[in-house]
């Protein structure tokens, strides 16, 4: 099998070498040819693996690959963990991945960059295989930074625009603050651990539990909560929670298939993969789950929140899925490691599904994203419109579609917690419920609905996408309809992951769920009774009547709550506190630098004044020099008399 697990990484690994350097001699066909190709290849042996740790019951396998080096007894190595949690993983990334592959060969079509962009998301997908196939914190760290520089190519892929490249730059910058605070932990690790090794560092996490740091004099900190505090700031920056979230937006600057692929399946997950595969470490620290949770809790409500008013399609599904990350998240922090995975697989198809479906809507378009533009979009594009109208509904948690099982269960996860955040944190999951439906199905309804709004040539060439563009909409459909309803006993309730995640008897919240679990079909029925069903029906209803039935009531109702309306129309300021403090004050430290330290104490004092006092010395040394022979001759005189003198005196 080992080979089997190095042919899973490595394939996208060549698809991207020879589509990316070996481009002119393939051709742009030959490019996506052979980046597909060699995604298929990985998605198929996944579902092998899958299959080998599934049906078979293969034990783990925990392996090192190649090492690097040996450096003070600590090895840095490249291997696989091989477990159901990797399985799991790598099936859904590469399977989204294929979908993204065969889209972007429509989407892109007669684009100058076809060839490169193939290249990037191939890579992107070798990078994503790497970090989740880890079985250290060296290769974490290599596969984490590897979708981050990844995606600042594909962020920005059109570097032509001002606007991309801006995107592209904040995106690097903001996860650059989460990955320093990412390198800390990790050294914290070798610190205290002395090792890289996950099984390593899990086995002796019990006794580490105790330790404690004096970080600043006189304060003391628990080891275990440092560490995981500041790992989970990288993933804060990574997987967009409130702050370091402000990033993803922007990033819709890149081409749709990338927005797909970093928003669903790499990426962005990356940070709730990592707090859930680092499990045995979080469990010991209660402090540092109560601030994953209350930080899970108010991103999904905030967040959402601002979806809301924004206009340009992609960039709803952009705020939503930071949204639907603060659920992953606060599930994580509740200690429901599986509810979190549970989530990002339903949520990973859905909002593929959505992400490319809102592309296929731009292509008709002419490439407008403003939804105001929009209008009766139904009767042009019918297999865009199920597809999309399937992806809402998971969105949204309607029953029986995927993204009710695993919603609802993080819902009840939370309301079961008993940290000191669960209170809060279940408010703002449960009122995210409500707030996903209105921003949801305020773009159903302006995009595919209600009067049409473009202009005449735009109505006269919409038309269905073509079949490379709809027959992925189809296969991530399937999946988002589906997969909850299959899935939701073994990997919530069956002990799918058995000794992949962790969970101390203490905070199984999930166990207190199972209690009252009895089965898909059961929690399908019973969640009429539930306050997350209707008002995500409520939601639904008031877009229905706010945007299709009565459409003059959006100006009253943004009349109306005007001042809330100004808040997330500048989504808490965060932005503007960013730019005009943040990197206003970096700019104004650099500048200080540069006059005080470059120009007056380099170039001023050290170069400038150096040469002005050997310049002064020059000046009045060469005074002696004066050409008369009677000088020379009384300098030699008093040299004589100093040194007789000398002998004298000793």
């Amino acid at each position: 099998m080992e080979n089997i697990y190095l042919a899973i990484v490595l394939a996208p690994l060549a698809g991207a070498v020879i589509a990316g350097l070996f481009g002119r001699w393939v051709g742009r066909s030959g490019a996506h040819w052979v980046a597909t190709l060699s995604v298929a290849v990985s998605f198929l042996l996944s579902l092998l693996v899958l299959k080998h740790v599934l049906f078979d019951g293969a034990p783990p396998f925990d392996g090192s690959i190649y090492t690097w080096m040996v450096a003070g007894g600590i090895h840095f190595e490249i291997g696989f963990l091989v477990d159901r949690l990797t399985a799991l993983m790598i099936t859904v990334v590469t399977f989204v991945s294929l979908a993204v592959h065969i889209y972007t060969i429509g989407y892109l079509r007669g684009d100058p960059g076809y060839k490169r962009f193939f290249s990037y998301i191939a890579l992107f997908t070798f990078a994503m295989l790497m970090l989740v196939m880890a079985n250290n914190f060296l290769q974490l760290f290599f596969g984490w930074e590897g979708v981050g520089l990844v995606s600042y190519l594909l962020i920005g892929f059109w570097y032509e625009r001002e606007s991309a490249n801006f995107a592209a730059l904040k995106a690097f910058l903001v996860n650059r603050v989460g990955d320093f605070a990412f390198v800390l932990g990790i050294a914290l690790v070798v610190m205290y651990f002395n090792t890289l090794n996950y099984e390593s560092v899990f086995r002796a996490a019990p006794l580490v539990a105790d330790l404690s740091i004096h970080v600043i004099p006189g304060t003391s900190w628990s080891v275990v909560t440092l560490i995981c505090l500041l790992l989970f700031v990288g993933a804060t920056a990574k997987s967009a929670q409130i702050p370091l979230h402000v990033w993803l937006p922007d990033s819709m600057e890149g081409p749709t298939p990338i927005s797909a692929l970093i928003h669903a399946a790499t990426m962005v997950t990356a940070g709730i993969f990592m707090v859930a595969r680092l499990s045995p470490l979080f469990e010991h620290s209660a402090t540092a789950l109560n601030v994953v949770l209350v930080l899970g809790g108010a991103t999904a409500f905030f967040m959402g929140l601002v979806g809301i008013v924004q206009t340009d399609i992609k960039r709803v599904i952009a705020y939503s899925t930071i949204s639907q990350l603060g659920y992953m998240t606060a599930a994580l922090g509740a200690s429901a490691y599986a509810a979190a995975i549970f989530h990002l697989m339903t949520h990973a198809f859905f909002k593929a599904l959505l992400f490319l479906g809102a592309g296929s809507v731009i292509i008709a378009m002419h490439h407008d994203q403003d939804m105001r533009n929009m209008g009766g979009l139904r009767k042009y594009m019918p297999i865009t419109y199920i597809t999309f109208l399937i992806g809402a509904l998971a969105l949204c948690g309607i029953p029986p579609f995927a993204g009710f099982f695993s919603k609802d269960s993080i819902i009840a996860a939370v309301q079961a917690s008993q940290l000191p955040g669960a209170e809060f944190a279940y408010y703002c999951v449960l009122g995210g419920v409500f707030v996903t439906a209105l921003y949801t199905f305020r773009m159903f309804f302006l995009v595919f609905h209600g009067k049409e709004r473009m202009d005449e040539p735009t109505r006269k060439h919409l038309r269905e996408s073509p079949a490379v563009i709809t027959i992925p909409l189809i296969m991530l459909a399937i999946p988002s309809a589906l997969v909850g309803w299959f899935t939701i006993k073994p990997i919530l309730f069956g002990n799918y992951f058995g000794n992949s995640i962790q969970v101390l008897p203490a905070h199984d919240v999930l166990a207190k769920v199972g209690r009252e679990f009895h089965g898909a079909g059961a929690m399908a029925g019973d969640s009429i009774h539930t306050p997350a069903f209707w008002l995500a029906v409520g939601g639904i209803f008031l877009m229905w009547v706010v945007y299709w039935l009565r459409p003059a009531l959006a100006g009253v109702l943004r009349r109306a709550l005007a001042p809330l309306y100004y808040v997330l129309e500048h989504k808490y300021w965060f932005d503007d506190f960013n730019e005009k403090v943040v990197a206003a004050g970096g700019r104004g430290v650099g500048r200080a630098l540069w006059r005080i330290g470059d120009v007056r104490l380099i170039d001023g004092l050290m170069v400038n004044g150096s040469a002005w006092l050997v310049g002064r010395w020059a000046s009045v040394s060469r005074r002696i020099q004066t050409g008369f022979l009677y000088h020379y001759a009384f300098t030699m005189l008093v040299g004589l008399l100093l040194l007789l003198s000398w002998f004298v005196i000793r």
